[in-house]
């Protein structure tokens, strides 16, 4: 069988007929009028391709391990497994407070403090519990209290901090407050403390109540960077899906990663993720109760990771089942795609598979319309509904609320579909109006050159010959220069007049897996 393993888009090469599709024709379906069929290229803006071959089909995915992706970080390095022991832990220098010493202390100094910060009412409710602790109470028999309603984020924040500098035997958490607008701060005795028992030590039904949300291990070395940056090897599962996975182990929650973008499920895939305060013992120790999901190639860096800090990803694709008119025509589709490149489209998998489009989804979260927003994540689908159900319970009728309900990733997911869509949308719309052949007014200009080399103008109203280097042409009206990101190359010259996209993928190191 006739495998073509290249990075390609095969909207390029499929040979579908060229359509005006408007953009009203998508987003104003209403949800009693749209039966979701299988999406096709022309459902998500593209009806323009750069090759007038009639093209071949193939089985896309037919096995997970067809579609292998490798992140591209924003420093170009291509994402692989390599190792997955951890690095050697740095020593914390301080030594923690035993925990005998810590009640046999009087905290009253500290208590008044606490007064000034959070009030007598909650002040005497930590009295009590101080008191209970010390006078040599079980443990079992210490129940947990919880503070004065508050709906000042930052107040809670500080109180939270006050906690961690001055009560090293109590941990607290936040949870939900008596309406929505308000949260309370729970304070508990810290049953792992240092006597090994580990927080986790209890299974979560025996708590009777959820999991911490973890804040990061304490007394972090100062030197050492607060984020840890790891691989995550994955197959037949997407980001979401391993980190919750991931975070259910660790007893921390899911928005404590960070990650550039979000891969595929249905693949074998390798990225970049970062986690806050955690050490790399921990998540290497995961690997032997792993399951289709590996993690290593640790290290301790500064800053967290956020959508958008790549450069792109690199595809390695089987395609199986191909069907041509003839093999003379595989060749032509191949060649055309080396020497041409194709329209970079973004393809079927950004806009979801589930009975109603992420970019309608997107489009109405946009437009502020929550409950049509909530009705469509709700309508029958592939995914996690949970978090809007058990928000809609608590709080029925507020459906912003139960939007933010949903991890903000995947709530950006849903905009960035319709994001997508429009510029699908405006590619086939510059390539149907100009074609592929020049380069017009508007366009975004790509170049291998040096970036010290000069550009030739394109404008209509200035010759080429007058004008050598694109900053001397004065003539293009809202003219705007972009610059990208530290640490990536400068390698687009962007120059342009807003009203026109075009971006095109020249492939020159496409060769066949044999």
């Amino acid at each position: 069988m006739w495998r073509n393993p290249v990075s390609l888009s095969f909207s390029a090469l499929k040979p579908y007929s060229l359509c005006n599709y408007a953009l009203s024709r998508v987003l104003n379906k209403t949800l009693t009028t749209v039966k979701m069929k299988t999406l096709d290229e022309s459902d998500v803006g593209i009806f323009c391709f750069i090759s007038n071959l009639p093209g071949f089909r193939g089985i896309l995915k037919q096995r997970y391990s067809d579609f292998i992706v490798n992140e591209v970080g924003a420093d170009g390095n291509v994402v692989h497994l390599t190792c997955l022991d951890a690095p050697p832990e740095a020593v914390v220098e301080h030594k923690e407070m035993k925990r005998s010493d810590q009640l046999n202390k009087s905290y009253a100094s500290e208590i008044e403090s606490f007064r000034s910060l959070a009030g007598d009412s909650d002040a005497d409710c930590l009295k009590a519990l101080i008191n209970q602790i010390t006078s040599g109470n079980s443990e079992d028999s210490i129940s947990p209290v919880v503070l004065s309603a508050n709906s000042d984020k930052s107040h809670r924040t500080a109180i939270h901090n006050f906690f961690k500098e001055n009560f090293k035997f109590l941990v607290t958490d936040t949870i939900d407050g008596p309406d929505a607008s308000s949260k309370c701060i729970r304070v508990r005795l810290n049953s792992g403390g240092n006597n090994g028992s580990g927080r986790n030590s209890k299974k979560r039904k025996e708590r009777g109540d959820n999991p911490f949300d973890s804040r990061g291990s304490e007394n972090w070395p100062e030197h050492q960077g607060k984020f840890l940056r790891f691989h995550l090897y994955k197959e037949n599962k997407d980001t979401q899906e391993a980190l919750g996975l991931i975070g259910k182990m660790l007893g921390i929650q899911s928005r404590s990663f960070g990650f550039a973008g979000t891969k595929d499920k249905r693949a074998v895939s390798t990225q970049r993720v970062t986690v806050f305060k955690q050490h790399a013992s921990r998540l290497a120790a995961l690997n032997k109760r792993l399951i289709g999901i590996q993690v290593g190639d640790f290290c301790y860096v500064k800053e967290g990771l956020l959508l958008g800090q790549l450069q792109g990803n690199r595809f390695t694709v089987t395609l199986r089942g191909v069907v041509a008119n003839s093999e003379d025509v595989i060749k032509a589709s191949a060649n055309s795609l080396g020497r041409l490149g194709f329209i970079n489209y973004f393809g079927l998998q950004r806009f979801g598979s589930g009975s109603v489009p992420t970019q309608l989804v997107g489009a109405t979260l946009l437009r502020g319309e929550w409950k049509a927003a909530v009705s469509m994540i709700l309508d029958p689908r592939e995914g996690d509904i949970l978090f809007i159900l058990q928000c809609l319970k608590k709080c029925p009728g507020n459906f912003l609320q139960a939007l933010k309900a949903i991890p903000r990733t995947l709530r950006m997911m849903y905009v960035h579909s319709y994001q997508s869509y429009l510029w699908n949308h405006a590619a086939s719309m510059r390539v149907e109006k100009y074609g592929t052949e020049q380069v017009v007014v508007g366009d975004l200009v790509y170049s291998k050159a040096d970036n010290t080399e000069e550009m030739t103008c394109v404008n209509s109203e200035c010759e080429a010959e007058n004008c050598n280097d694109i900053d001397d042409c004065g003539q293009l009206d809202e003219v705007s220069a972009t610059e990208l990101p530290v640490g990536r190359n400068n390698l687009v010259k962007v120059r342009f007049i807003s009203y026109s996209l075009l971006k095109f993928f020249a492939i020159s190191d496409v060769e066949p897996i044999s």
